[in-house]
């Protein structure tokens, strides 16, 4: 065990039994720590269910590449701790190191005390205060779960405050009322702030115009005050300012149009000095580990059958399945091949809605472990939902003897395209035995 994860440990021994969904306990520790979120870089706040993250690749990469130094914030990660919080530096930012980390988590565990706090508000306090201590121009903030009550949720004046596309998810959490779920997440608005909204359900745009006006914040709402769709192989980005005509994104699907739309509407809508040179260069030097992230070489892939295509992705509610079903649609339309799906998912989603979405569309499915967690679904229960929306599915031990199966059955046929999802636990369990690392 490093001393690192000692650390963290430690520190998760403090968890209080149940959690409630409020802010008084980091409320308490920033206060102890001289309330660092006081003197931030200017902060762009972003929430949502789906595309937040990349909301966040997008702008980090489009502002770095216009010479702004960005730290960020995001959870969770997929191989190592540290990707959780990255510090700007003139060239890209950097992801934090050990003893810097180790250090603040140190600070944080004395002005603690033995008080309960959960590990996320934790490093949500370690990044707020590293980020205060680290000149940058801006600072990225990624809501955890929700927004009012979110623990990054300690931000009186963004710069902006960004919400992506709301659906279902966290249902033991959030509740399974879309509206509600969308009150939570509007939370993030402050008054005389200006709101930048990605593409919505009606009702869901509706409910947020109320809780915009009730915060006194302004909205930019997509389809409203700013579109943006592909055309000819180019991303087409309008608003008040103008139009752009751009290069299609980095990454893949079409669903990243919209996230790279709603970065380019939060870069126009803050004020930002990013010409469009820095965001076609944004556009094409953007990486997020684990969205729809094309495996070209590495021991599982190896394992699987020779000249297939391999895709990874975290995505894990019946919204993210939608997206990527339309994705898998896509890649089939320009190259056929037979589709198979090693999933693996934790018990607290919903597995037939997002299996339902491919149903017609894969061959069959691979049902996995989720290696790391007591929480997953045992591989045959899995397979079993997955046979109940249609998908033919057997179980498997793991992704490295499902990919064995499979060199088996497609020996002398035509290579398939696998697509490994379902779960970012999973995802970050493949790139730690497969590669890239993320960096």
């Amino acid at each position: 065990m490093t001393d690192l994860e000692a650390m963290l440990e430690a520190l998760g021994a403090l968890h209080p039994r149940r959690i409630d969904l409020s802010l008084d306990r980091i409320l308490r520790l920033l206060e102890r720590l001289g309330r660092p979120q006081d003197r931030l870089p200017p902060v762009i706040h972003i929430a949502g269910t789906n595309g937040k993250g990349s909301t966040l690749a997008f702008l980090r990469a489009m502002t770095e590449a216009a010479g702004l130094t960005s730290h960020a914030y995001t959870s969770p990660h997929l191989v190592r701790f540290n990707e959780r919080i990255r510090l700007g530096h003139p060239g890209g930012g950097r992801l934090v190191e050990d003893d810097v980390l180790i250090d603040a988590l140190e600070r944080l565990r004395s002005a603690n005390g033995d008080e309960p706090i959960t590990v996320f508000e934790v490093t949500t306090a370690a990044a707020l205060l590293l980020f205060a201590e680290h000149p940058a121009d801006l600072s990225l903030l990624e809501v955890g779960l929700g927004g009012r009550f979110d623990a990054t949720n300690v931000i009186d004046r963004p710069l902006a405050a960004v919400i992506t596309n709301i659906s279902h998810d966290h249902a033991d959490f959030l509740g399974d009322d879309l509206l509600g779920i969308a009150q939570t997440k509007a939370g993030i608005l402050k008054r005389g702030r200006p709101g930048i909204v990605g593409p919505q359900d009606e009702h869901v745009m509706a409910m947020l115009r109320v809780e915009a006006d009730a915060a006194g914040a302004t909205l930019f709402e997509n389809g409203q005050d700013w579109s943006a769709y592909e055309e000819r192989g180019r991303l087409v980005y309008q608003d008040t300012d103008g139009l752009l005509d751009l290069p299609l994104p980095r990454l893949s699907g079409a669903h990243q149009i919209d996230n790279a739309a709603t970065a380019i509407a939060t870069i126009r809508r803050a004020g930002l000095d990013v010409p469009a040179a820095a965001i076609e260069a944004g556009l094409a030097a953007v990486d997020w580990p684990a969205r729809l992230q094309r495996l070209r070489s590495g021991p599982l892939v190896e394992r699987g059958p020779a000249n297939a295509d391999y895709w990874l992705d975290g995505g894990h509610n019946p919204a993210a399945g939608h997206v990527l079903a339309a994705a898998m649609a896509e890649m089939q339309d320009r190259h056929e091949r037979p589709l198979v799906m090693i999933a693996g998912m934790l018990t607290s989603k919903d597995p037939q809605g997002f299996f339902a979405p491919f149903a017609g569309l894969v061959r069959h499915v691979m049902t996995v472990p989720v290696p790391g967690t007591e929480s997953g679904f045992p591989p045959g229960r899995l397979a079993e939902i997955a046979m109940a929306a249609d998908l033919p599915a057997r179980p498997a031990p793991s992704v490295a003897a499902a990919l064995d199966r499979l060199r088996g059955d497609y020996t002398g046929m035509a290579p398939p395209r696998i697509l490994i999802c379902g779960s970012l636990y999973l995802a970050g369990s493949v790139l730690k035995e497969n590669g890239p690392l993320p960096v």
